[in-house]
């Protein structure tokens, strides 16, 4: 009798259903945790579990394990909890069953310190079991709050992911998508259309394109199952299991002493000139290997994982080949909360700055640049971890005080010979002091000689070294172990009031 109920659960919704599934070219519940987990790692619980609602004819419709299979496993041998929403089963539409099974691995995930990894495919709350159905989110949305900060969070949309379902995922660390098959939106087209008559389709309003490009609700997109659930695993590696575990580390044949000459010659000497800051970062970190997050959404600003002697850390970067790295609304937001995950879960901060300031104008202004610019500031002042700067061309004005100054904590302050540190470039500085002299010429040439370099900064210990480029590996390195025992406490406070 137990072996047929367990192999009523491993069927899910039935074969006909999990043929359907395929042909959409998407995997099945069981089958995502197989390829996410290590081959035999996986221990489910609750696999007998089924709903207990018996209005509008529930009672005789019963399907085991209730559409959700839980439980937890390994990625490459790390602990990690998991949920994987079953669209054969009531298309994985959310019982008051179904939620507790959810919450349950999320409880014990935070007993013992281990990530939380969702994979969502469900088409919402049971609508047979009303509120019971919606407090069954409440319930994980409280769980999700209480985990933020403690385990990392990660949600994978799989499939449709709508009304209430999505705001867990948005409480979540990190949000992926896959194209094509994955939606996440708070109402859908008909509603959309019965209301404001605006005429669009799923993809359109809240596809893996708009959200990653548009709305930054996700993170990053995958083209399948098969590939989202691989860079998952790859993913997950970079992180800490929670915040009292160490940041992961691995062996690495990438010599710490590396120098690349490159290097020293990538910035332009001309400094309205682009340049890739992407190139700057792979050359300098293990490997090459950068994992980029974010990286359709605000362009202008760049956020990643990288390692360092095997060790992780968090990169922020101006990105000069995209608005010139200008902070805008998008870009403030996006590294704003990239930085407090990281302070979070104690892995360093690496910060390039190449930075003109703050993006003028009126849509900036009134869609709330100063309150967003803040969150940025409010985020990188407030972190307590390893925080290294390297200041490789521009810093102008507010934004150099906003990216990891010596001013907000930084512990290793440094530029490049290319750095130009000072309130604003030379031809503005020069319009404004010298407003009343017709050729400015001269004026212009001596303020690059004073300010358009990194001494200034330095002789007032705003920097703690002006370096060649290509000894920042090492520097870094150095800097990273001297490090490790750093603490540093805020004052005591329930919690500050970040400008939201």
């Amino acid at each position: 009798m137990i072996d047929a109920k367990r192999a009523d659960a491993m069927l899910g919704g039935g074969p006909k259903r999990i043929d359907a599934q395929h042909a959409k070219g998407k995997l099945t519940a069981r089958e995502r945790i197989d390829l996410l987990l290590d081959a035999g790692s996986f221990n489910e619980y609750d696999a007998f579990v089924e709903h207990r609602c018996h209005d509008f004819g529930m009672a005789d419709s019963k399907i085991t394990g209730d559409g959700v299979v839980t439980g937890y496993g390994t990625i490459n041998g790390r602990l990690v909890y998991v949920f994987s929403q079953d669209f054969t089963a009531f298309g994985g539409s959310l019982s008051k069953t179904h939620a507790q099974k959810i919450c349950k691995i999320m409880d014990q995930a935070l007993l013992v310190g281990a990530p939380v990894i969702g994979l969502n495919d469900s088409g919402g709350a049971r609508i047979q079991e009303g509120v019971d159905s919606l407090g069954g989110y409440a319930d994980i949305f409280q769980k999700n709050v209480l985990a933020s900060g403690v385990i990392p969070q990660i949600s994978l949309i799989m499939g449709p992911c709508a009304g209430g379902a999505v705001y867990s995922p948005a409480l979540t660390d990190f949000t992926f998508m896959v194209r094509d098959t994955s939606y996440l939106f708070v109402t859908g087209p008909d509603v959309v259309k019965a209301v404001t008559n605006e005429q669009v389709t799923q993809e359109e309003l809240g596809g893996a394109g708009p959200h990653t490009t548009k709305s930054g609700v996700a993170h990053l997109a995958f083209e399948n199952d098969i590939e989202a659930l691989a860079r998952l695993r790859e993913f997950v590696d970079f992180l800490p299991l929670s915040n009292r575990h160490p940041v992961p580390e691995r062996s690495t044949d990438d010599s710490p002493t590396r120098k690349d000459a490159a290097l020293d010659v990538l910035v332009p000497t001309d400094s309205t000139k682009a340049y890739d800051i992407k190139d700057v970062i792979t050359r300098i970190v293990d490997d090459g290997n950068f994992f980029e997050v974010m990286p359709d959404f605000a362009k202008n600003i760049v956020v990643g994982f990288a390692r360092l002697d095997g060790q992780t850390v968090s990169v922020i970067a101006n990105q000069p080949l995209v608005s010139s790295g200008v902070l805008d609304i998008n870009a403030s937001v996006k590294a704003a909360r990239w930085v407090r995950f990281c302070d979070a879960f104690n892995i360093p901060l690496l910060t390039f700055v190449d930075v003109p300031g703050f993006l003028p104008g009126t849509a900036q202004e009134h869609g709330g640049i100063i309150r967003n610019g803040a969150k940025l500031l409010y985020a990188y002042a407030e972190a307590t971890v390893p925080k290294i700067t390297v200041i490789t061309r521009k810093a102008y004005g507010g934004a150099y005080d906003v990216m990891s100054s010596k001013h907000l904590r930084g512990d290793m302050n440094y530029s490049w010979p290319t750095g130009e540190i000072a309130v604003m470039g030379a031809k503005g500085a020069v319009e404004i002091i010298f407003r009343h002299v017709k050729d400015k010429t001269q004026a212009e040439a001596d303020y690059v000689e004073k300010f358009a370099n990194p001494l200034p900064a330095a002789q007032r210990g705003f920097l703690d070294d002006v370096i060649m480029p290509s000894q920042t590996r090492s520097r870094i390195i150095q800097d990273l172990k001297m490090l490790r025992s750093k603490t540093l406490k805020n004052p005591a406070k329930k919690h500050g009031n970040i400008p939201l």
